[in-house]
């Protein structure tokens, strides 16, 4: 543990945030912020005014889901409260020393925060950062844990529709969309695990990594007219070091903690299929989890905040071209978002508002 600080600029990692925008650029940073806003708005009022109506009619997507039975409330009430506790293991596992109930308050808290402001998952990020700064943890802990989580998390993303796509060709079916994004996902996934192992192989390939990085980051910034980075060759050396450090302890408890927290996302979404009888009488296992991977990876794209809207579509769109009910997945889908995102919403809320009163004990 060491000082409360709350800088936001990791001391050990490339910093994200370059310093942020000079005065003089301040209200164009404003106008785009606006502008993004406004899109993300309009898309989730076209989605829920106009897409979905013209789909299903609500009062009977409402009267579906009223008609629940006690036990199927009762799975579904486990499987979003399991999908809770997952929150925290990966966290433990990245940040030696963090406790369940700070890791709880920490990822309820920055992945509310994605819910209700533009910038998708570096504001959970940076979010989290400031939180276990002012917890007192060491920066370069912070920060390799910040990074790590979101590395093995974004892996995570980018497997399940090549695993999918390969479960469903087995199981003798296909999704022409799922071929694309699995393709898409295979390669970036291969080109990002190339760069970490790379970068984990020896100082020299993390120096050159960092720099190549940090040229191609500004190249990217000067189009917005932002930047440069702050970040070059030696951040991503000594962000070697401590990654290696930690994952030869831990990447065992952190790769499995990460796999059961996106899978119990998929355990609602089958909770909800299974009550709404879609699972397994219309959608077998194997296409569930096919369109899950999907709308999983196109939720990442922060093109809305918790691409609010993206996701119901496409799942939606999935689960019926599977040869799901339109109204019974509609139903579905709507009654998994509210089971992943309010509980969690609701929870985020309440502990950025008293994240200080979780202060760890402090120890020798």
């Amino acid at each position: 543990m060491a000082s409360d600080s709350t800088d936001l600029r990791p001391a050990s990692l490339p910093d994200p945030a370059v310093g942020g925008p000079p005065e003089e650029t301040r209200p164009r940073v404003m106008r785009r912020r606006i502008v993004f806003l406004a899109g993300a708005l309009a898309v989730v009022l076209v989605v829920f005014v106009f897409v979905l109506p013209s789909l299903v009619d609500w009062g009977e997507v409402w009267r579906i889901i009223r008609n629940l039975t006690l036990l199927e409330l009762g799975v579904l009430a486990s499987v979003t409260v399991l999908n809770v506790l997952t929150f925290a293991p990966p966290w433990m596992s990245a940040l030696p020393g963090l406790r369940a109930r700070q890791a709880l308050v920490v990822t309820q808290a920055s992945t509310a925060s994605t819910y209700v402001a533009p910038g998708g998952p570096a504001v959970g990020m940076a979010l989290s950062y400031a939180m276990l700064r002012g917890w007192g943890f060491e920066s370069r802990a912070v920060a390799l844990a910040v990074t790590l989580t979101g590395i093995w998390n974004q892996m995570m993303l980018l497997s399940f529709p090549v695993v999918a796509l390969a479960l469903l060709t087995l199981n003798g079916g296909s999704n022409a969309f799922l071929q694309s994004v699995a393709l898409v996902g295979a390669v970036i996934l291969l080109v990002a695990l190339a760069a970490f192992a790379l970068a984990l192989s020896s100082e020299a390939k993390a120096r050159s990594i960092g720099d190549f990085s940090a040229n191609l980051a500004t190249r990217l910034l000067r189009i917005v007219r932002r930047g440069p980075v702050t970040w070059a060759s030696e951040s991503l050396a000594r962000f070697r070091v401590e990654a290696i450090g930690l994952l030869r302890r831990r990447w065992l408890p952190l790769t499995l903690a990460t796999l059961i927290g996106q899978l119990s996302v998929f355990l609602v979404l089958l909770a909800c299929l299974w009550a709404l009888e879609v699972y397994p009488d219309a959608v077998g296992l194997v296409e569930a989890f096919a369109a899950w991977s999907i709308s999983r990876l196109l939720g990442s794209i922060p093109l809305t905040p918790g691409g609010v809207g993206v996701v119901e579509v496409g799942l939606t769109s999935v689960l019926v071209a599977f040869g799901g009910p339109l109204g019974l997945v509609v139903a579905a889908v709507l009654l998994f978002r509210v089971l992943t995102i309010v509980p969690t919403l609701a929870l985020g809320l309440l502990a950025g508002a008293t994240w200080r009163k979780h202060m760890p004990p402090v120890t020798d």
